[in-house]
């Protein structure tokens, strides 16, 4: 059983306002006089907290009254803060608040990658195949470029030579080399308007040929039937290089003049 002024404790703890009635009623018994123990004034909670510390709060031991014999035991009451004592419960200690989330560890950086540097120049025959070289060529490699077309019945002289380089700006980062050069050439195509049914190179590059990656007549870079020579240099200065490069160019010109744009 608890007193009044724990009974009115526990009111104010769970935010129940309790009344007090200011004049006697009418055959109302008398008011037993009593001693309300002073306490230390504590800060002002919600009611939420002081509920909670009312549950978690263990049982005191009761004082012992001076009518109580000496060999009576001390017996455990209520109290402010102790509603699981008079509900029988055996107190508990507060559960520990669950950890905050800590930070996840910053991923380390990726270091930094090189761009893959080459340079190329291109020309679309009418649009349709798509002639790179890996070098501007010169004035004898333009003229011995021009006779081969018109041996083969390929357009060669017609369009001119564009130059792509890569990287085109300088200081981006890069994460993928070789697929960032692939899809910077493959918009310079785009950007031209051309839509290459076949791909015509003359001469081998290092860097180039990781862009292209022409393997059984095929360019897995650009997705294109491909067909690789010798370069304009070595056709130039050797003639029996020219005299093995003409079954080739012919066969191209035929499939060229039926309109073909797959492997000739």
């Amino acid at each position: 059983m608890i007193n009044e002024p724990q009974r009115l404790q526990y009111l104010e703890a769970m935010g129940l306002t309790a009344w007090t009635a200011r004049y006697r009623l009418p055959g109302a018994a008398e008011t037993p006089a009593c001693d309300w123990p002073e306490e230390a004034p504590v800060p002002a909670q919600a009611p939420q907290a002081r509920l909670q510390a009312l549950l978690q709060e263990p049982a005191a031991p009761r004082r012992e009254s001076p009518e109580a014999t000496p060999k009576a035991s001390p017996e455990t009451t209520a109290g402010p803060g102790r509603a699981k004592a008079l509900l029988g419960e055996a107190p508990q200690a507060p559960a520990a608040k669950p950890s905050e989330p800590q930070p996840a560890e910053p991923a380390p950086a990726a270091e930094p990658q090189r761009a893959l540097r080459f340079s190329v120049q291109l020309m679309a025959l009418e649009g349709r195949w798509l002639v790179l070289l890996p070098e501007a060529p010169d004035a004898m490699q333009q003229r011995l470029l021009n006779n081969l077309g018109r041996a083969a019945g390929l357009p060669l002289a017609a369009p001119a030579f564009q130059r792509f380089d890569w990287p085109m700006m300088e200081g981006l980062p890069v994460e993928a080399p070789l697929e960032e050069a692939r899809e910077g050439l493959k918009a310079f195509i785009a950007g031209r308007g051309w839509h290459p049914e076949r791909l015509l190179v003359f001469g081998p590059s290092p860097e180039l040929s990781r862009v292209l990656a022409i393997d059984a007549e095929r360019s897995e870079g650009l997705a294109l039937p491909a067909w690789q020579g010798p370069s304009l240099a070595e056709l130039a200065g050797d003639g029996e290089a020219k005299r093995a490069l003409w079954p080739r160019l012919r066969a191209l010109g035929q499939a060229w003049s039926a309109g073909e744009g797959g492997d000739a």
